[in-house]
């Protein structure tokens, strides 16, 4: 048994005003959301819908090149507290997933789950987050988590073109390379969110994708 610990509101004041696209995992009553992340580890992918604005459910497969598996299955997030603030906002977020999943070159799949928190907390000029996320996937168990800080170097107005310049620190012990900082920049723009980093220890991009419907 392996178990490892590595490193993740458009309705609020605070998101319309630094643009429509963010990284939270509920979105706005009766929207629907595109994540696509890759970072050399793994590549996911997560559609899901909001029917309300604390909850939202969807498709989440993540292809784990690190670990040798692939997971296939449904996704439920839940907002559990949000503290909307004059000038800051901050939300807790519970995950869980059911599905199954492959191990690479193994023969059979396996009924397999997973839950996670995540939190954020930030102003038009600074970000923090946390995420957690342990799987059980039949064949094996392991678990990730990972932490955020960044700076907005400029405030821009609703509509404008906004930036971040972020540090992720993730830790996986029993990973190659236990412990990686990646820098890395985010973008967004009406719906679209992208972020572009870099992690040297282990030589390998980043690239993520968000899209709100």
């Amino acid at each position: 048994m392996k178990m490892g610990y590595a490193a993740l509101g458009v309705v609020s004041a605070l998101a319309m005003a630094s643009g429509r696209a963010d990284a939270r995992p509920v979105s706005y009553p009766g929207g629907w959301t595109w994540m696509q992340m890759n970072n050399g580890d793994f590549s996911s992918v997560h559609i899901h819908y909001s029917p309300t604005f604390q909850d939202s459910i969807g498709l989440y497969s993540e292809r784990n090149w690190s670990d040798d598996w692939h997971f296939t299955g449904v996704q439920y997030n839940r907002l559990l507290k949000r503290w909307n603030e004059k000038n800051s906002q901050a939300n807790v977020y519970l995950k869980g997933g059911i599905g199954q999943a492959d191990p690479f070159g193994e023969a059979g799949p396996d009924l397999a789950g997973f839950v996670g928190i995540g939190a954020d907390w930030e102003t038009r000029r600074w970000f923090t987050s946390y995420e957690a996320r342990a799987f059980d996937l039949g064949f094996d168990q392991t678990a990730r988590q990972s932490a955020r800080i960044g700076v907005a170097p400029y405030i821009g107005d609703y509509g404008d073109l906004h930036t971040w310049l972020m540090l992720q620190v993730e830790n996986q012990p029993e990973s190659e390379t236990p412990t990686t900082l990646t820098p890395l920049v985010r973008f967004f723009y009406d719906v679209q969110l992208i972020e572009i980093g870099y992690t040297p220890e282990t030589e390998r991009f980043m690239a993520n994708w968000i899209v709100r419907f």
